[in-house]
């Protein structure tokens, strides 16, 4: 039975590698996209700060992507710059690429 009992805190421990690794991954996203919203605006570095940390939270208004994209089209038309929902998703999947990159790098 210690070969089974074995494999299954094998498989628990990688499970929680990859939802560690996930989340991280998101959040490194967010703040990427908030950077990358906050140059569409023109914001100040002190500026830009502040809103890449506001999407990170945006995040945590429920599950899925939807709530940070619906953020930052949001905010990007309110700023009067001129962009759509398939740019923003087209920003979310470049930076989703962008921060596992970056993660995986650091490793």
């Amino acid at each position: 039975m210690t070969t089974f009992d074995d494999r299954e805190k094998a498989f628990e421990a990688k499970f929680a590698r990859d939802e560690d690794m996930a989340f991280r991954i998101t959040a490194r996203r967010n703040r990427l996209l908030g950077q990358w919203a906050a140059v569409q605006m023109k914001l100040t570095p002190e500026e830009t700060d502040a809103y890449a940390k506001a999407v990170v939270q945006a995040d945590f208004e429920e599950a899925g992507d939807e709530d940070v994209i619906r953020k930052l089209l949001g905010d990007l038309l309110a700023a009067g710059v001129d962009t759509d929902d398939a740019t923003v998703r087209r920003a979310v999947e470049a930076q989703t690429v962008e921060a596992r990159r970056q993660l995986m790098e650091a490793q």
